[in-house]
């Protein structure tokens, strides 16, 4: 048994300065692992910018420190935090076999690397150098920052992408590449709906409605599959955001209002087996890092249509768990009915490689090996 803090101030994506305020954080994909030490009998404890606090009192299976931040028009708390508190409570706090701290480009990971490297892994995911102010603040801190003063702290990348990146500023990059976990409990009693082959006419969407999601040219190609004779087909979009009005004012255009349905915002438990009954998830995005809505998808034996953005591409091509493709079309989702038993046989091989609890035994295996080659020196 391991005492695990896991550092993870942003604990979920805002688009601007403005973080919206949520009720729950039980659905963000930090919670879902530290749910995943829990299960294997590992002592865990999240730290979280105040920011993040939702607006309702809940109970949390395990400790959640919110800790405050400072300076917000030099350190935003969107993308770039600072709590000056932290370096204050590692110390005080020795009891901890492992830290776990989210991306090299970031206050809490140079004050975690500084405090107690021997204990520290910093879960990488950026493949490209931060745009924030033209991207100087990212490339001064990688290149002497890390360089200099991060070096002892093991790297554990979240993609084959981020693990060329940082494998440039950084000599202690482990092999092993941990993606996002999913919370498998939470599928139970789907799986056989997809693996069976008697999944819905459907497709579905998960993602916030905003500009580089592209949801359009998802509805566009939706168009023109379902114009081509597939008019017993439905898309759902689940999400919301600024663009819903607009999108929706497309699906109206096209005369698509019986076949493109908005589900607005959903939890876990009300999407997981919308997903599950569903052809494929389609993903059209511009920018993205790795994106848990394709983790979760694959893990309910649900194949993934994506552009080659999302990190999570890399495996998808590699494993054959759907189809990526920049400007996919209708060739796509034909291709996705006509072949999906073996999508779906794939994806349901490759799942518990994405579970909660495989994530978690990897980063202790990765500690006990650091462990065992710092004593081989």
């Amino acid at each position: 048994m391991s005492r695990v803090l896991i550092i993870n101030p942003i604990l979920y994506t805002a688009e601007t300065n403005q973080i919206p305020k949520v009720k729950s954080i039980k659905d963000t994909m930090i919670y879902t692992l530290c749910l995943g030490f829990l299960e294997k009998g590992h002592e865990v404890t999240l730290l979280a910018a105040q920011d993040y606090k939702p607006t309702e009192e809940e109970k949390y299976h395990f400790p959640v420190i919110w800790m405050e931040t400072i300076w917000h028009k030099l350190f935003m708390p969107r993308c770039f935090p600072y709590m000056p508190r932290l370096r204050g409570y590692l110390k005080q706090h020795p009891e901890y076999d492992l830290i776990i701290s989210s991306e090299m480009f970031s206050t809490w990971s140079y004050t975690a690397t500084r405090i107690c490297p021997e204990k520290t892994i910093i879960w990488h995911e950026l493949a490209k150098h931060n745009n924030m102010m033209h991207q100087i603040p990212s490339k001064v801190w990688y290149h002497i920052v890390a360089r200099l003063f991060m070096q002892k702290a093991l790297v554990v990348p979240r993609s084959e992408a981020a693990e060329t990146f940082i494998g440039a500023f950084s000599k202690n990059v482990s092999a092993t590449i941990i993606d996002h976990g999913v919370n498998m409990t939470k599928l139970n009693g789907m799986l056989g709906v997809a693996h069976d082959n008697s999944v819905k006419n459907q497709f579905v969407v998960v993602s916030q409605l905003i500009e580089r999601k592209r949801i359009d040219k998802t509805i566009q190609t939706f168009d023109a599959f379902y114009k081509k004779g597939y008019s017993d087909y439905k898309l759902y979009i689940i999400g919301q955001g600024e663009l819903e009005e607009e999108l929706r004012q497309l699906v109206k255009m096209r005369q698509l209002e019986n076949a493109v349905i908005f589900c607005g915002k959903m939890n876990h438990e009300q999407l997981l087996p919308m997903v599950a009954d569903s052809k494929a998830l389609l993903v059209s995005t511009s920018k993205d890092n790795n994106m848990v809505s394709i983790t979760e998808s694959i893990a309910a034996g649900t194949p993934v249509i994506t552009t080659s953005v999302p990190y999570n591409a890399a495996y998808i091509a590699k494993e054959k768990l759907g189809i990526v493709a920049d400007g996919w079309g209708v060739e796509a989702l034909e291709e996705i009915c006509e072949k999906s038993i073996m999508y779906v046989e794939n994806c349901v091989k490759y799942r518990d490689k994405l579970s909660n609890t495989f994530c978690a035994e990897q980063f202790i295996v990765c500690h006990k090996e650091r462990g065992m080659n710092h004593r081989k020196k």
